[in-house]
């Protein structure tokens, strides 16, 4: 399974074939956007592009994928069409309201996802502001928080703001910018799967990556789908 990442093309319709699919080099050979790009393709000197990292906004734009830090505390695509399993079994069937009334959530979590939800989508740094991060005397444990909520799907990466100069042109890392995927792509959508058994769901992924990924051990695809 050997393919060339080098466009947002690229990217999004190996995403959205694989339905999974890491950013970053993992314990499966071969299952990564890092391993997949070529190595010029990561910093050009002349231009100071980072390709592979400009591109994960705009395929993210498409909505037939969504992006966030779901594999192993590490940021990821998965597929609108795995994204109902994916998630029915990272929830364990809950949405997060029913976590919460089970205090299976802290309470640090619900603020969090209450103020997306109430905006629709936050930055990194509106979400700390509103949640009081940040500071001498703010909370801590912010990064913690984010990671749980992406990696129980009940947060994404919409997208990724730039800072402009004075013609217009984007500069700077992007900021990334937090939505649920169900205000992406519909709560419908992402809860079509929970007519099924969160075990069931992950049999349905495992089977899927087997066949994916023959040369992996069932071992490294229970690590890469389990929380």
């Amino acid at each position: 399974m050997v393919r060339e990442i080098r466009s947002v093309q690229d990217m999004e319709a190996l995403a959205r074939e694989w339905g999974f699919l890491p950013f970053f080099k993992n314990d499966i050979p071969g299952f990564s956007i890092e391993e997949h790009t070529p190595p010029e393709l990561w910093y050009d000197s002349e231009s100071g592009d980072w390709a592979p990292w400009d591109w994960k906004g705009p395929v993210a734009r498409m909505k037939t994928t969504v992006y966030g830090k779901f594999f192993r505390k590490k940021a990821g695509f998965v597929s609108a069409e795995w994204l109902p399993d994916f998630a029915n079994f990272r929830r364990d069937g809950y949405d997060f309201d029913a976590r919460f009334d089970d205090e299976l959530a802290s309470f640090k979590d619900k603020e969090i996802v209450d103020a997306v939800e109430r905006h629709g989508s936050l930055q990194t740094g509106q979400l700390k502001r509103l949640c009081g991060y940040g500071g001498k005397d703010g909370k801590k444990g912010f990064e913690t928080v984010m990671t749980r909520l992406q990696m129980q799907t009940y947060l994404c990466i919409q997208d990724f703001d730039y800072a402009t100069d004075r013609h217009g042109n984007a500069y700077g890392w992007g900021i990334a910018r937090y939505a649920a995927p169900e205000s992406i792509l519909g709560r419908d959508a992402v809860t079509a799967a929970y007519s099924r058994s969160p075990e069931e769901s992950f049999r349905r992924m495992e089977e899927h990556l087997q066949k994916l990924l023959p040369h992996a051990t069932e071992k490294q695809i229970v690590k890469m789908l389990s929380l």
